[in-house]
């Protein structure tokens, strides 16, 4: 009885000692995805902030500037690039809406980012763009791969349509969760103008073209990122635009077009830290909680196996004779 329940032991410690690298290598990769269908909205402000008056050209003060970005999954568009990819693939169609204290628009810029549904690699097919521009993005936007390390990545700008690094500056703790820190420095640099802008009589589009004003853009850009996840539970931007040079100003040789330094507003930092917290746990329970435990049960259930055959091997001790009763003596 000892040894089938010894080998009945055993072959559980093989399944589950064998289910653990299962788990984090093959199964992992293969069900832990981003949702083709995930809807995510964000408001930042920078408060105060300076903002250029297209109607006047100058640039003010104002209390407050608003950019509302938003981050909706196309399903239709993601099933018709896997056809062909072979791989599961997220379409995100984004929007940065920027909008002045007043609540009237600045500027909207969308964007296509079309990536891996696992790792958040790039997917480069017919549709990637920003404000209508076709782009073939390098690294990653938006999100970090999942079990973010703690290394340098390429980081994608939307503005300059390149990529740059993007620093890993070291650990910090973030609403109780132990986050990476990230940032990213652009340099000034010549970018296109967005192709909506609130300019009176010119088509933003062919504003350089008509006038020969150029448009500048610098930022630093901050990131507080769930290394389990890979999902940013905080960002902020120093950013600064000038228009320089041209008819467009005047005979200036530059004015401020937008400076402040955004920050998520607080209310949805709660709500990210929170739908982060509660998606932690199906990643842990592919890449640490169940692999760890299997092996471990596996293992004792192993030990446990061996104790039992080595007690069934064990020769038993033969009884002792039984001595034959002595006649009574008269």
């Amino acid at each position: 009885m000892r040894r089938r329940a010894s080998l009945v032991l055993l072959a559980f410690a093989v399944f589950f000692t064998a289910l653990s690298p299962l788990l984090r290598w093959y199964a992992f990769p293969r069900v832990v995805k981003i949702p083709p269908q995930q809807y995510q909205e964000t408001v930042l402000e920078a408060k105060p902030a300076i903002l250029l008056d297209y109607g006047s050209l100058t640039a003010k003060e104002v209390e407050k500037v608003t950019i509302v970005q938003t981050l909706k999954g196309n399903v239709e568009e993601s099933e018709k690039i896997e056809r062909s990819a072979g791989r599961d693939v997220v379409v995100w169609d984004s929007l940065s809406y920027i909008q002045g204290p007043d609540g009237k628009m600045v500027s909207r810029i969308p964007e296509r980012y079309i990536f891996d549904a696992h790792s958040q690699a790039p997917v480069h097919a017919t549709g990637e763009s920003v404000d209508g521009d076709a782009v073939r993005r390098e690294g990653i936007e938006f999100k970090w791969p999942f079990l973010t390390e703690k290394r340098d990545y390429e980081y994608f700008d939307a503005q300059t349509r390149t990529s740059a690094p993007i620093h890993y500056k070291g650990t910090q703790t973030f609403r109780g969760l132990d986050v990476y820190y990230f940032e990213q420095t652009i340099p000034w640099t010549k970018v296109p103008y967005p192709k909506k802008m609130p300019i009176p009589g010119i088509d933003a589009a062919k504003l350089e073209e008509q006038t020969g004003t150029t448009r500048w853009y610098t930022t630093k850009r901050m990131f507080w990122v769930d290394p389990v996840t890979g999902a940013p539970v905080n960002g902020e931007e120093i950013h600064k635009e000038e228009l320089r040079g041209g008819t467009l100003l005047g005979g200036r040789d530059k004015v401020t077009a937008f400076a402040g330094h955004v920050k998520m507003r607080p209310d949805y930092v709660d709500s990210t830290v929170a739908l982060v917290k509660s998606n932690r746990l199906a990643v842990l329970l592919m890449t640490s909680y169940l692999p760890w435990g299997f092996l471990v049960l596996g293992g004792g259930l192993l030990a446990l196996a061996l104790v039992l055959e080595a007690r069934s091997r064990r020769p038993r001790t033969p009884p002792a004779p039984q001595r034959e009763p002595e006649p009574a003596s008269v």
